[in-house]
């Protein structure tokens, strides 16, 4: 069955961009909701898995939706591949009232609620229009209601209009860098497309999240010239590595002084971000601008 029976609407946005235009009337509700961004690699999964479970440890009840079509944003909560929206949609021939809650959301660690968007075969249709349809179902069975933070953990890059359209549903939105020139570089068009929404949608830019780094110089000089902040850091760990091979969060390993620095930095992240930092109006820089800022060593 070519899954991509249902075709997104296209919108003509500001500038001449062509967006995916998901119904207005479908919003998430009073949850604070996140939209998790960065190069593709960068360990997005990784930090939103753990960032879900911080804001879990602070009493909070939280959904983490993966919008990637590899579906394993959510793996280190459920130990599993989650089947997806599409896969449950699928099933049913695309008659969602058909479709129980436990078909397409999965409980992970410590009471995260897990779901994964998927996404249509390469070449058969637009990403948008499954997030589109993942808030839709969450909607119409009430999942919503009862959440207080939904993290949407998006694929790679921004590549298009439809892999933006978590922006339409969220409050901020959180990069994920190293301290690399590729990072940065992906995080200032990320920053662009952030910029181009929020013309339209309220989302805000929440911060950067400094990853797999020991140092954050570059990161903090790109993020002053441009008006953004870091909010966190991780640095590169084994016990990284180590914990996406157990299928678990980093909250389930084995106690070590330097986890247990990481999981502190989890926590204070996620006390931050409830108590609703400041929104940033970064302003990006021009890509051969941005190539002869970065710095050589």
């Amino acid at each position: 069955m070519n899954i991509a029976i249902r075709n997104p609407v296209l919108a003509r946005q500001p500038e001449g961009s062509v967006q995916v235009e998901l119904d207005p009337n479908v919003k998430i509700g009073t949850a604070k909701v996140f939209a998790v961004y960065g190069k593709g690699g960068i360990g997005k999964s990784t930090t939103s898995s753990n960032l879900s479970v911080a804001f879990s440890k602070l009493g909070k009840r939280v959904l983490q939706i993966g919008c990637d079509p590899k579906h394993d944003s959510t793996f280190t909560l459920t130990k599993r591949l989650a089947p997806t929206v599409i896969d449950a949609l699928e099933a049913v021939q695309f008659h969602s009232e058909e479709l129980r809650i436990e078909d397409f959301v999965a409980e992970g660690y410590n009471g995260v609620m897990c779901v994964e968007a998927g996404g249509p075969p390469a070449g058969t249709g637009c990403g948008g229009y499954v997030v589109g349809q993942t808030v839709k179902l969450l909607k119409e069975h009430h999942l919503l209601e009862d959440t207080d933070v939904v993290i949407f953990d998006v694929l790679g890059d921004v590549v298009c209009g439809g892999f933006a359209s978590p922006l339409q549903h969220a409050d901020q939105a959180l990069i994920v860098t190293a301290n690399d020139f590729d990072s940065i570089f992906a995080m200032n068009r990320i920053v662009a497309a952030i910029h181009a929404k929020a013309k339209n949608y309220n989302v805000r830019l929440g911060g950067v999240i400094a990853n797999r780094s020991a140092k954050t110089d570059e990161i903090d000089r790109f993020n002053a010239a441009v008006g953004l902040e870091r909010v966190a850091h991780f640095p590169d760990l084994d016990v990284v590595r180590r914990s996406r091979l157990k299928k678990s969060t980093l909250f389930e390993m084995e106690p070590t002084p330097e986890l247990v620095a990481v999981q502190t930095e989890y926590m204070r992240l996620a006390a931050h971000l409830w108590a609703g930092g400041k929104p940033l109006d970064a302003i990006p820089m021009k890509d051969r601008d941005l190539f002869e800022f970065l710095g050589f060593d």
